[in-house]
């Protein structure tokens, strides 16, 4: 009912524009087309012929809403002031190019082909009119002048129509006289400003022509504009005043003074209209315009099939565009793993700057027991004495026995013979050799164990030594690369191309997850439900293409990696040398590390095994004293026994 009885304002316009949407949100689900089962009948009156015409049709209804909103557009756009370039074109063209002709006669072709080029006339006159204002460049005041002629020339050729004519009675005379008229008019005032071009162009023949030729066009205009109102005469005898005056004074200076030859106009190159008119546009589905769509909740089921293909559209996208990433992916993997660069740790100079934490560790516990050196150089001085004085009493024992087993030797040869000696006699001297040999047996053992105590010992102290000094002297002893210039340079590069992989790919991961959540979001079913069958592949195509943006950028990101492999590859080629240098270097700090670790845990079971052998040796030790009293005792008595036997 709103919509029947407009108000002749801008929210007329909107209350039109809202129920023209609405229509079409209703049409997409209730068939009430033409021969279709909700069709009810629809009348309107026809503004020319005031003849009621009624279809069964609900686009009729639209389409006559849309004329109407050229209509009041028309009307707004005459209130209005004259300086916005956008028109009532926009109504009639989507009437045009959307709905039949066979409505009425006031929507034929011809006479929507006559109101849209009316309105675009009309719009552009108010542009030409602002551009002189604004003192724009002569030049493009005569394009946009042409273009004034260009469009009512296309409203005259529509007003020549037989039918239009029959339709339209006595108003089309008087509407093609002007229109007529405004054709001539306004190509003066294109040739006055291409004569102004040429006089700054100081082409004074081109100037005369042109001055002439607006001259002509003028004395046409007013020829037409006989009946014209006064305001309309008087505009007419202002121009001619202008174009007049220019024209004599071009002709005259170039009479006495320029003396240039006036080219025919049709020598000339022809003034090309610049349209910069906009119709304002239409279009049904606009929330902004519409409204909410007050049938939101009824979604036919032929929509949510055409949602599911739309989806099987975007998944094919995806698969698409998935399987280009995926195998890009795989290529950069397998090189990666086959170049063996770890980004983390290609440069890693900055761990020989520092003691590692393991390492200051055990520094820090060896701060709080400033004599761990010296208990262990003690233990080893402790043991060194025991050991040394077991070898003592083992030797003496032996050498006993040696100086016995000597003086028997004697006595025997003495003897010629070979009795029963004093060990017979004495099995205790027997029983100091057997024991002598066994205690002699274990000190041999343990000597070497001993040996080995001492190597580990003098191996670890000096370690342990530096361990327990200032820090400046344990991070000396850590071995650091010695980089040139050059070097460095290499390793720098290295890292700037591994930062260029690293980029692209988080780039790459980037993009993919933005287009995943953009499929994700991407519900037309709304679009759906008011697009016809037919238009379905169109509309498909349409919201593809806001895909393409994206897909644009992962492809200059896939095409990118070939370059920055092969930078890579350069890049490690030189890197090679420097390479195997930092892993020589890295192998020493690490097997340094390790070493001193090794050092610090070793010093408890170097202190308890020193503990061991010295409590072994103490033992050892009593035992070889006791037994070296025996030997003593034993060989006095084989000595006496001797010294009887020759006696005898």
């Amino acid at each position: 009912q709103s919509a029947v009885t407009v108000p002749r304002d801008f929210e007329g316009c909107s209350t039109l524009r809202k129920y023209f949407g609405q229509l079409h949100y209703l049409q997409s689900r209730i068939p009430m087309g033409a021969e279709q089962e909700a069709a009810v009948p629809v009348a309107w009156t026809e503004i020319f012929s005031g003849k009621t015409v009624t279809h069964e049709d609900i686009k009729y209804e639209q389409a006559c809403i849309l004329y109407n909103l050229g209509a009041l557009h028309s009307m707004l756009g005459a209130m209005d002031k004259r300086v916005s370039e956008e028109c009532a074109a926009g109504a009639f063209t989507y009437l045009r190019d959307h709905f039949p002709h066979s409505y009425s006669v006031d929507m034929s072709h011809q006479i929507l082909n006559l109101n849209i080029n009316l309105m675009l006339g009309q719009a552009q006159e108010c542009l030409l009119e602002k551009s002189m204002l604004d003192n724009r460049k002569s030049f493009l005041v005569a394009r946009i002048s042409a273009q004034v002629v260009d469009y009512y020339k296309e409203a005259c050729r529509a007003l020549e129509n037989s039918e239009t004519a029959s339709l339209l009675g006595k108003i089309q005379k008087d509407w093609k006289k002007l229109v007529q008229m405004k054709i001539y008019y306004f190509a003066a005032v294109a040739h006055l400003h291409m004569g102004k071009q040429a006089e700054e162009q100081q082409k004074f023949g081109e100037r005369v022509i042109y001055f002439q030729s607006a001259l002509d066009k003028l004395n046409e205009a007013i020829k037409l504009a006989k009946g014209q109102p006064e305001t309309v005469q008087e505009a007419l005898r202002f121009t001619m005043d202008v174009i007049g005056g220019k024209y004599n004074s071009a002709k005259k200076d170039n009479d006495f003074i320029y003396h240039e030859a006036v080219p025919a106009l049709d020598t000339l190159q022809a003034v090309k209209g610049a349209p910069l008119v906009k119709a304002l546009p239409v279009n049904p589905t606009d929330p902004a315009v519409t409204g909410p769509d007050i049938f939101a909740k009824l979604v036919p089921m032929a929509a949510h099939e055409a949602s599911s293909l739309y989806s099987e559209e975007k998944a094919k996208l995806l698969r698409d565009v998935m399987a280009k990433i995926e195998a890009k992916n795989e290529v950069l993997d397998q090189f990666m793993d086959s170049m063996q660069l770890d980004p983390e740790t290609v440069d890693n100079l900055d761990m020989y700057s520092h003691i590692p934490p393991v390492l200051m560790e055990k520094c820090a516990a060896l701060s709080v027991r400033p004599d761990t050196v010296k208990n262990l150089v003690q233990s080893m001085q402790v043991l060194s004495g025991v050991f040394t004085d077991v070898e003592a009493s083992l030797k003496e024992i032996r050498d006993l026995l040696e100086e016995d087993e000597a003086q028997e030797q004697k006595l025997q040869e003495l003897l010629g013979k070979s009795p029963a000696g004093p060990r017979a006699s004495l099995p205790a001297l027997a029983e100091v050799s057997k024991e002598c040999s066994k205690y002699m047996e274990v000190h041999e053992k343990a000597s070497f164990t001993n040996t080995e105590l001492h190597k580990a010992m003098n191996l670890h102290i000096g370690n342990l030594r530096l361990l327990s000094g200032p820090l400046e002297q344990v991070r000396a002893a850590l071995p650091s690369p010695a980089l040139t210039e050059e070097d460095k340079q290499v390793l720098q590069n290295l890292k700037r191309v591994l930062a260029k992989v690293q980029e692209m790919r988080e780039q790459r991961a980037s993009l993919e997850q933005q287009l995943r959540e953009m499929i994700q979001k991407d519900d037309i079913t709304t679009s759906l439900v008011t697009t016809d069958r037919s238009e379905m592949k169109k509309l498909f195509e349409e919201q593809l293409k806001k895909y393409d943006q994206i897909k644009v950028y992962l492809e200059q990101n896939l095409a990118a990696q070939e370059n920055v492999l092969k930078a890579l590859t350069d890049a490690n080629v030189k890197y090679a040398a420097v390479r195997k240098g930092l892993a020589e270097v890295e192998h020493k700090w690490n097997t340094t590390v390790q070493t001193l670790v090794a050092s610090y845990e070793a010093y408890e079971d170097l202190m308890k095994k020193s503990q061991e052998g010295k409590d072994f040796y103490t033992d050892l030790e009593g035992k070889a004293a006791k037994l070296l009293e025996k030997a003593r005792a034993a060989c006095c008595a084989a000595e006496a026994a001797r010294q009887q036997l020759l006696e005898k």
